[in-house]
């Protein structure tokens, strides 16, 4: 713990939030010799290699792993437990609609392989609290960040500078303020910032087993009208096999099945999933939560932005989420460190909304994919049904479209350029004073039109 009673600790940045993305943008900011607080109520449990997986994993893309390497964390995941995998299948689950039993043709089948695209993988599950230790680890490698936990935010003030004070009293100040504390986030709440949020009609469940057979290296979906079956691969543990199972259904189907014991939701598990599931031996971990699309509608002000969930949080389908909140740090450490470098107010809102400017329309254009995914395959109308198991079937044999969506998906390109052409923002068109019809018509002639939108765009 730093400091003591009404004793105040100046820093550049002060961030809420010592998860995966607070924690990240700490150590690329402590590498430039920046000053920086991180703020989080606990620290994450200690890792032994006896443990049994964690609930709670993400499957990380090559991008967010070379942002990991770039900032000295990868290692430590690598010390600890990590499952690559090297395939990703995607399909209609199609029964007989007689016996119930699941038709095995995938006409309709679309598989994605590192090997196609020379890659070693696609990318990797890794538990989040393995990742937050190793963000942590190497947070405390750093001497000009401060990890303060346990850590009660009572108080924040923006004026000519962000000033936290603790419940036990302890006061730090800084020059700019990072909310990373998550789609809850509080920071978000405190800056009156609001927020655009959607319930999708599922819940899902993450579900940790063990099974037998040989150990996998492919991840999958099987899409059924109530929603998505998936597996994810998990680190082997003293010879034995692991997954993450995520059940995407109804509410009063998931509620039902969180009620039934162990053993019978097994055999429950083991008839409903598709027959790619191995033979599951022990069901060691279950919990459910629901399915809630949230975009904060600006990212920024003075002094204050927003970053990962407290930003933005997506449906799981694709698992984009922890990837797209480090992008977010990728983008926002390297505008803030190269207007620090320039002499420039890195905490001003000019500066901020450079990082607004190309992240949200990124997570947007992300979120309308997912929306896109999630109402095509929820849908049982028939002719839809038609026309999706023909584009899984046409995708699984256009290879150089399925190169295309997977490296984007991988992080290894970019459908949306990094550089945004500089249109103007809402509150760059709110006035400090009432405007005449002259102002008026000068700040509207400003913004560009679609045309020269999309030129610009195409020239980027």
């Amino acid at each position: 713990m730093v400091g003591s009673a009404q004793q105040t600790n100046h820093f550049d940045v002060l961030i809420v939030g010592g998860g995966m993305v607070g924690s990240a943008i700490a150590c690329r900011l402590g590498q430039v010799g920046m000053k920086v607080a991180v703020f989080d109520r606990s620290n994450p449990n200690e890792f032994s290699q006896e443990q049994t997986p964690d609930l709670r994993v993400s499957a990380l893309s090559p991008a967010s792993i070379e942002l990991l390497q770039k900032v000295k964390a990868w290692q430590n995941i690598e010390a600890m437990r990590y499952a690559p995998y090297q395939r990703m299948a995607v399909w209609e689950k199609l029964s007989n609609p007689i016996t119930g039993k699941e038709i095995p043709t995938r006409l309709n089948r679309t598989e994605f392989d590192a090997q196609e695209l020379n890659e070693p993988m696609l990318g990797v599950i890794v538990e989040n609290r393995i990742t937050q230790l190793a963000l942590h680890q190497q947070m405390a490698e750093l001497d000009s960040v401060e990890l303060i936990v346990p850590a009660d935010v009572a108080s924040i003030e923006i004026d000519d500078q962000v000033r936290i004070e603790l419940a036990d009293g302890q006061v730090f100040t800084g020059e700019l303020l990072v909310g990373a504390d998550g789609a809850n986030s509080m920071v978000k709440q405190w800056a009156g910032i609001g927020t655009e949020a959607k319930p999708y009609e599922q819940h899902a469940m993450v579900i940790t087993v063990k099974y037998q057979g040989r150990q996998e290296d492919i991840t999958w979906q099987g899409f059924t009208s109530t929603g998505p079956e998936a597996f994810l691969p998990l680190p082997d543990i003293n010879g034995e096999h692991y997954g993450s199972l995520v059940w995407y259904n109804l509410p009063e189907n998931i509620e039902s099945l969180m009620t039934l014991n162990d053993e019978p939701f097994k055999n429950k598990l083991q008839r409903s999933f598709p027959d790619d599931l191995p033979e599951v031996t022990e069901v060691l971990e279950r919990g459910s939560f629901p399915l809630i699309r949230r975009h904060a509608e600006r990212y920024c002000q003075n002094r204050l932005v927003l970053a990962g969930d407290a930003a933005h949080t997506i449906n799981p389908l694709a698992g984009q989420g922890v990837n797209l909140g480090f992008q977010d740090v990728n983008t926002l450490t390297s505008i803030i460190i190269e207007a620090r470098d320039k002499g420039q107010a890195y905490w001003g809102a000019e500066v901020l909304q450079q990082y607004e400017r190309v992240r949200r329309p990124q997570n947007a254009m992300m979120m309308r994919i997912m929306d896109l995914f999630y109402h095509t395959f929820s849908n049982d109308i028939v002719p839809v049904k038609m026309a999706r198991n023909l584009g899984l079937s046409v995708a699984g044999r256009f290879v150089f479209g399925q190169k295309m969506v997977m490296k984007y998906a991988m992080g290894l390109v970019n459908v949306w350029p990094e550089t945004l052409p500089k249109v103007p923002l809402v509150t760059d068109l709110l006035p400090t004073s009432l405007p005449t019809p002259e102002d008026v018509k000068a700040k509207l002639s400003s913004i560009p039109s679609p045309k020269a939108l999309w030129d610009q765009l195409r020239r980027s």
